[in-house]
């Protein structure tokens, strides 16, 4: 059955340079899931805000599948004050529609301010809405000291949560978090993990990859993802003049923006701190399609975050044959069986990672072992198997939608 389908992803542009400030794991799920609902023919339109003045209006992802961007606001306004400019984003979406002359089957919005978005779009179209939230404020806010969110965004997430006719999440924690500190209603939420392009994350030769990138030093350490204290990078930096193996290393450091990044700025100075800073490497964002290259160059990959709701650059790195070193958090524990694949390190501390990183480093024939496990499971998580289970869900909302308009 072909569905005419609204994704939504008000702050974060599915096609935008990954890995700097607000573009992450989300922006990769929303993208890769519209690729694959069209290729099993619906018909889908992904809606965004400008966020660069050279966007063009529709960029088309494959053949069937759009990104719609909108005027919302400032190209540069904070996304703490995105919220005042839905009504704007709104009354560009109704405007489009109405051009087109097109309608919806289901609209699926994704993070609280999208969530927001769907909730009126479902009210003006009759058409389902499905929520998710990614990340959550109050899991957040236990998660690290020091963490801000607002009120504001406690309460429409809240708010639609109560009006969804669905919620997905990627793990049953998530679940959990939505009914012990929201009251979400069990029923409406459906867990259904997210995935890897196998496509694009495959293994690359390790002596190949290291020539490719010019890493001469023989022992390798990688992170990528956005570059936010949430994220514990500094938990790793602290790691490294710990290690009993760290002689002849190199910390590669992928995300941010060099040149606008006070997190980055942060961390640098504390490369210089440890006395590390000959070691540690900070590239900034990268395409996509050259990570492989850096996953497959490294020995092992860490992500020591304070909270993560799936986490997807862990999973890039599996797929890549690389084994991975994370934090015992969200989604990760999940796909990372700990002493298989990887390790889950249940302390946000450097030693917990210096301990776990220094097995790793001293035994080539355990982490050739842990990555081909590694390998294993991120076959099993290709995109394709999580479309077809988001559409049999969004299937049966839809046939609910329409019995009630039929008077059933």
């Amino acid at each position: 059955m072909c569905r005419s389908l609204a994704l939504l992803s008000y702050h974060g542009c599915p096609v935008a340079r990954l890995g700097e400030k607000d573009t992450g794991g989300m922006n990769v799920y929303v993208l890769q899931l519209a690729r694959e609902y069209a290729r099993r023919g619906n018909r889908v339109d992904v809606f965004t805000r400008y966020h660069d003045p050279t966007d063009p209006k529709i960029v088309e992802i494959e053949e069937g599948a759009r990104v719609i961007h909108l005027e919302a606001g400032p190209l540069d306004v904070s996304k703490n004050d995105l919220f005042s400019y839905i009504p704007s984003f709104l009354d560009g979406l109704y405007r489009f529609q109405r051009d087109e002359e097109t309608s919806y089957d289901l609209i699926h919005s994704h993070y609280w301010l999208s969530g927001m978005v769907g909730a009126s779009l479902s009210r003006e179209w009759d058409a389902p809405h499905i929520a998710t939230f990614h990340t959550l404020a109050k899991t957040k806010l236990r998660a690290r000291p020091g963490e801000q969110e607002s009120q504001l965004r406690q309460d429409i997430e809240g708010h639609v949560m109560s009006v969804a006719d669905g919620i997905v999440v990627s793990t049953d924690e998530e679940r959990q978090d939505l009914i012990r500190h929201y009251e979400a209603p069990a029923r409406n939420i459906h867990v259904i993990p997210a995935g890897v392009n196998l496509d694009t994350f495959q293994p690359v030769d390790q002596a190949d990859a290291r020539a490719e990138l010019g890493i001469k030093e023989k022992r390798v350490i990688l992170y990528v993802g956005r570059i936010e204290p949430l994220k514990g990078i500094d938990i790793l930096l602290r790691a490294v003049p710990m290690l009993e193996y760290g002689e002849d290393l190199r910390v590669m450091v992928v995300g941010g923006n060099p040149s606008n990044d006070a997190e980055l700025d942060r961390l640098k100075s504390l490369t210089a701190e440890l006395g590390i800073s000959d070691s540690v490497t900070f590239t900034g964002s990268l395409p996509q399609n050259v990570l492989p290259t850096y996953y497959s160059a490294a020995d092992v990959f860490v992500l020591p975050s304070h909270s993560e709701s799936f986490g997807l650059a862990p999973l890039e790195a599996m797929a890549c044959g690389t084994p991975v070193v994370v934090s015992r958090v969200g989604g990760m524990k999940t796909f990372v069986n700990s002493g298989e694949n990887g390790y889950l390190v249940p302390w946000r501390c450097p030693e917990s990672f210096a301990q776990r990183l220094d097995v790793l480093l001293a035994n080539p024939e355990l982490r050739d072992a842990m990555g081909q496990a590694a390998r294993a499971k991120a076959l099993s998580m290709g995109w394709g198997s999580v479309a077809e289970r988001m559409l049999d869900y969004y299937s049966t909302h839809i046939e609910d939608s329409w019995a009630v308009l039929a008077g059933d």
